[in-house]
């Protein structure tokens, strides 16, 4: 990670994306080893600095930011702090949600599976109505994914019919 510090501050334009990046694997494989305050905090540096290159040129850098942010709905989660897991996982699918719109072939998978992502931490916290509803919206789109891609959504589209039917398992 020193390298790339140092080459980020030499060469920040450059730079910066490589540093994002490798914060973000850091914090998926802090995560893995059970390291999850660290690799919380990798991921926070890495979506501030998503963050940044995104306000300076969105078209580049906005499916980064993205990412980087679903990744921090993750760590939170892991760590207890769902309801910011929450905001960071809402503020991933207002980014996907408008990258979709503007160009669903890129995009749309994108999208299905942040929906998806927000069905669950939203049923975890116990708005399993609003779950069901993101979850509902990621199936509609795995499907027209997996009829126009056959054998390419199906893991997706079961993973969120899954997900639908856990939502639907709990009393109203």
């Amino acid at each position: 990670m020193r390298h790339y510090r140092a080459l980020a501050e030499a060469n920040p334009g450059a730079h910066l994306p490589n540093l994002a990046k490798a914060l973000n694997n850091l914090s998926v494989d802090l995560g893995e080893v059970g390291r999850r305050a660290e690799g919380l905090d990798a991921i926070q540096e890495a979506v501030t600095i998503r963050r940044a290159l995104a306000e300076a040129n969105p078209d580049v850098h906005l499916p980064d930011l993205a990412k980087a942010l679903s990744n921090l709905s993750v760590d939170l989660g892991e760590v207890g702090r769902r309801a910011e897991g929450l905001d960071a996982i809402q503020e991933a699918v207002t980014i996907r949600r408008a990258l979709a719109e503007a160009n669903p072939d890129v995009h749309l998978p994108n999208l299905a599976d942040a929906l998806s992502n927000l069905s669950v931490d939203l049923g975890e916290v116990g708005r399993r109505a609003e779950g069901l509803e993101a979850v509902e919206e990621a199936v509609r789109h795995y499907r027209a994914l997996a009829e126009a891609n056959p054998g390419q959504f199906d893991a997706d589209l079961q993973n969120s019919l899954e997900t639908s039917a856990w939502l639907r398992s709990f009393p109203e």
